[in-house]
């Protein structure tokens, strides 16, 4: 039900909404409202009046937290009951049969990648990890290699995806551009995949030559970013930038905004900012390489300073997508973006995704935030009902129409932590749906065995 909570909203906007998003999507594949359950972030936001948030005191400013802790794992929890977890399995695994039949990865370029390919590479690689049959690995290797395939070479020499309105946001103009979100969510998957072949002999035996394939193909996709400017240090740490220029694939030259990738751009959103962290985490897992890590780690250095305490420090509160350096702002002054919370719920579970598992890799975030982000999620967003469950905003404001039954959402990464938060979603969840693809295999590899 929870799933449902999450995109049903999207699904019957689609034809409101369709031609007025932010982001000019190309709908050709999309008719069945399938992107606008998969594109959390491409929400209609340029629209939004959104009012910025009031500091009072940071998560960082609170006295008493370290910056960061010791990896903690969340104590071991009970089994899923066999009978649920049976049930779950099935579902699961007729519905990704069934809706990989799509082959969106024989067509998605740009950001597309990220919201329509990777929810069934997750759903692979986690449905591998929950069951041990190496089937899920088989599929995974199809669809990656089915990304893999079409990629093409830019004027820099680098490999991308790119397609028209490529950069996907308002705030920036419609490039034909490859997108840093996109491949950072399709490779994170093949990544950590990758990590478990190499260290599994039995698979690396079959699999490994194709495993290192794709560590090295992410690795020139990181390198590739960096060399075009999209990664900018900032007081706090470190964010990513949209580039301010694309390319002209008839004349295979870059646009003139080239020349300023290193001062000019646009500062990601949050929710942007914590998947590629996300990914750079999974790089580090499997190469041990330090400039993964650290440049994941400066990013949550940013991600902590923007969280704001409130309620007597008992809750979080933080905005959707602040400025970041100059760059930020239109040659008037006024910013590219508006800042505040953002009606959309789903922005908010990313962006505890990327906490949590910052978290359990010793980075920035202790065990006191932690707590909090329960707090937040439990006691102030929750409607308090196992069955029928519901959550408010962040912020308690009022539901946007467009998010009207999802103004906030189940934060599933904090499960681990916290009994009731995973009874509320195991009473709940659809391992049939979109957000069963991943969500399902993911909750039986942590509680199933």
């Amino acid at each position: 039900m929870l799933s449902r909570l999450r995109f049903s909203a999207l699904r019957r906007a689609f034809d409101r909404l369709a031609g007025q998003w932010e982001n000019q999507v190309n709908m050709t594949h999309t008719s069945n409202g399938r992107i606008l359950l998969a594109c959390i972030s491409l929400a209609a936001a340029a629209a939004l009046a959104c009012s910025a948030l009031s500091p009072t005191a940071t998560a960082q400013d609170r006295p008493g937290d370290s910056p960061a802790e010791k990896p903690q794992a969340a104590a071991k929890a009970e089994a899923m009951d066999k009978a649920l977890a049976g049930q779950w399995l099935g579902r699961w695994e007729k519905n990704i049969v069934s809706d990989a039949r799509n082959r969106y990865c024989d067509r998605e370029m740009g950001e597309e990648i990220g919201w329509l390919v990777s929810p069934f590479l997750n759903g692979f690689y986690y449905g591998y990890l929950a069951t041990g049959d190496a089937r899920w690995i088989d599929m995974l290797i199809d669809w990656a290699d089915a990304v893999v395939k079409r990629g093409v070479k830019e004027p820099d020499g680098y490999v991308g995806w790119p397609k028209e309105a490529g950069a996907s946001t308002s705030a920036m103009e419609d490039f034909y551009t490859d997108n840093q979100l996109g491949e950072a969510m399709m490779l994170r998957p093949v990544v950590l995949l990758a990590g478990e072949i190499l260290k599994t002999p039995a698979l690396k035996v079959k699999y490994g030559p194709k495993a290192e394939q794709y560590v090295k193909l992410a690795e020139q996709v990181f390198e590739k970013f960096s060399a075009r400017g999209s990664w900018r240090e900032v007081a706090q740490g470190g964010v990513w930038v949209v580039p301010p220029f694309g390319f002209d694939p008839k004349t295979g030259k870059w646009t003139a905004g080239y020349d300023q990738r290193k001062t000019d751009g646009f500062t990601l959103p949050a929710n942007k900012q914590n998947h590629i962290a996300s990914w750079l985490i999974a790089m580090h897992d499997v190469t041990g390489k330090a400039v993964y890590r650290d440049r994941a780690e400066k990013w949550f250095r940013v991600m902590k300073s923007r969280m704001l305490l409130r309620d007597g420090d008992k809750y979080f509160v933080w905005n959707y997508w602040d400025p970041a350096g100059p760059w930020d702002r239109k040659p008037d002054g006024s910013l590219k973006h508006w800042v505040g919370v953002h009606p959309n719920g789903g922005y908010y579970g990313i962006d505890v995704d990327g906490i949590v598992l910052a978290y359990e890799h010793g980075l920035v975030f202790t065990k006191a935030d932690i707590g909090r982000l329960i707090a937040t999620n439990r006691d102030f967003m929750w409607n308090q009902q196992v069955k029928g469950a519901s959550f408010q905003r962040i912020d308690g404001g009022q539901p946007d129409k467009r998010w009207a039954n999802s103004p906030g959402v189940l934060w599933t990464a904090l499960l681990p932590y916290d009994p009731a938060l995973r009874k509320v979603f195991e009473a709940n969840h659809n391992p049939a749906s979109w957000g069963g693809l991943a969500g399902a295999p993911q909750h039986l590899a942590r509680f199933a065995k």
